[in-house]
């Protein structure tokens, strides 16, 4: 085969393997908005596109011994630049319905149907062209070895790069729909350049980039937007403006498929969530002891808010930044920090969930478990309020006996750890966190926000951990940023909790055992099957 300064066989694996990887990272944000993101999503990911290069290889090496040729590669790298497009409407075709799609089929199952309906044709396509590169490139033998080996590096290098940086950057700088525009458009030329000979080809590869990028942002944009209004390397950020049912308005997060809170831009005293309003009174239960701290919460008397203590808080998870926003203008007085590891929601927050460029609040963009393994022993917070759980997808380093026991070095005797959970019939998560909890607590108590928790597919709960008891009859006056007494109305009885317990798994989570995904799998299929 005649030779030109294109054929460059360890650049053309580089390149197909760089979107190979790509396309895989891209996959796992792509779906977050329909199926969220766990342990279960990000392996049916892996797997199928493994699953797709490796019958691409034997389909290559099939193909190879037949047709292998350099306009034949070309073909190839147009099929799969067409099949990498295919994915911007598969998405959207399959992701409305989302997991419903395959009702009767087991949730593991249903995963790697519905995520290969969208990415194991493009990912087999693609594992085709290695092997047809190899046996164009092997002309002599005696140097086989090291020219097999020279492609397979390169083709790791792609992978490499590829991973880096979609991961790193591409993802926050371009969206994953553009990046699967450009891995298209790529793939596309980069076939035509092989296909075509002679003086066309440049003009050819040229016009056909110009054209693509034309049709994809033109008729296609709507398809390129999604559902998301900005993408993070970590979540499909949307806003929606809503009128409640007082004629109030409210602006919603929406975190990848999740709501994650309600906030008032002209009153940040208003709470929505019922999981805020019981925080708020656990709150007003910590501040209003001995101390010097006055509160502007609506809900509390003039009379019984004379006398308040410091309140120093931490926050797991900014989210809408609406009970940040609560404090600093219920409590002037105290020291709010917030840990949220998306920069991104922060942004939001700033421009859109009226957080104020001169707010008191302090905030870190970073991981929780280094924020607090990084805090200066002098650092007391006596509210801890964990909210990074979303629904389903709970980052399991922040369940574990290790953090609770980080978290506890930094709380005052007195303080009192609040955390947001969503589980569902049997508990097994809730049941065994709680278990693990009390390793490090002395005592651990239970709210379910909704009063039919007990008959829910899944309902959020409440959890407050402590190494003092609570004084549980003053816990029940409170009433936070109104005049309901709503954890007098939900709180469970020790009774009740200590048969959950039993009831439960009998394990803790520790760092090298935390099987979250595994024990809230049930109820995650149990909830799409009741979609």
């Amino acid at each position: 085969m005649k030779k030109d300064w294109l054929w460059q066989p360890s650049l053309i694996v580089f390149i197909s393997n760089a979107c190979v990887m790509t396309i895989e990272l891209v996959a796992g944000r792509i779906i977050a908005p329909y199926v969220g993101v766990s342990l279960y999503t990000w392996t049916s990911v892996i797997g199928v596109i493994l699953a797709g290069m490796s019958a691409g290889n034997f389909i290559g090496g099939k193909l190879a011994d037949r047709f292998a040729s350099r306009p034949f590669l070309g073909v190839i790298f147009i099929l799969a630049g067409v099949a990498s497009l295919s994915v911007l409407l598969t998405a959207i075709t399959f992701g409305e319905q989302g997991l419903a799609l395959f009702p009767n089929l087991p949730l593991v199952t249903r995963m790697v149907v519905y995520i290969s309906s969208i990415f194991f044709i493009p990912s087999t396509v693609l594992g085709t062209i290695s092997p047809l590169v190899v046996k164009l490139t092997m002309e002599d033998l005696s140097h086989s070895g090291s020219t097999i080996g020279k492609i397979y590096a390169s083709s790791a290098l792609g992978s490499i790069l590829g991973t880096f940086a979609t991961g790193y950057y591409l993802i926050s700088w371009f969206g994953t729909r553009t990046i699967m525009l450009g891995v298209g458009i790529i793939l596309i030329v980069m076939g035509l350049l092989l296909a075509v000979t002679g003086r066309q080809r440049i003009i050819t590869a040229a016009a056909s980039a110009f054209l693509l990028i034309a049709i994809g942002f033109t008729p296609m944009q709507k398809v390129l937007a999604g559902p998301c209004m900005r993408e993070t390397n970590y979540f499909c950020i949307r806003i929606i403006d809503r009128t409640l049912d007082d004629q109030t308005t409210v602006r919603i997060l929406a975190l990848d498929r999740l709501v994650h809170g309600y906030s008032s831009l002209d009153n940040p005293l208003k709470l929505v969530y019922p999981y805020e309003k019981i925080v708020s009174e656990v709150t007003e239960y910590i501040a209003s002891t001995d101390g010097d701290l006055t509160t502007n919460t609506p809900g509390v008397s003039e009379n019984t808010k004379s006398v308040q203590s410091a309140l120093n808080t931490l926050s797991i998870g900014g989210g809408a930044y609406t009970f940040p926003r609560y404090l600093e203008a219920a409590y002037p007085q105290s020291t709010i920090d917030v840990v949220e590891i998306d920069p991104g929601v922060t942004k939001i927050a700033y421009d859109f969930l009226g957080l104020k460029p001169d707010t008191r609040i302090a905030i870190a963009n970073e991981d929780a478990r280094t924020f607090v393994g990084q805090l200066p022993a002098s650092k007391q917070y006596n509210l801890i309020l964990g909210d990074a759980f979303s629904d389903f997808s709970v980052p399991y380093h922040l369940t574990t006996r290790e953090f609770n026991e980080q978290l506890r070095r930094h709380m005052t005797d007195d303080g009192i750890y609040i955390l947001n959970v969503v589980d569902g019939k049997p508990f097994n998560f809730i049941t065994t966190f709680m278990h693990t909890l009390k390793l490090t607590f002395n005592h651990v108590y239970l709210i379910p926000s909704k009063p039919d928790y007990d008959v829910l597919v899944h309902s959020p709960f409440i959890v407050l951990a402590s190494l003092q008891p609570i004084d549980i009859t003053r816990l029940r006056n409170m009433t936070g940023d109104d005049s309901v007494h709503d954890i007098d109305k939900s709180l469970l009885s020790s009774e009740r909790v200590t048969e959950m317990l039993k009831n439960g798994p009998q394990f803790t989570f520790a760092d090298d055992y935390v099987p979250v995904d595994n024990l809230l799998a049930p109820i995650f299929e149990a909830n799409e099957a009741s979609q």
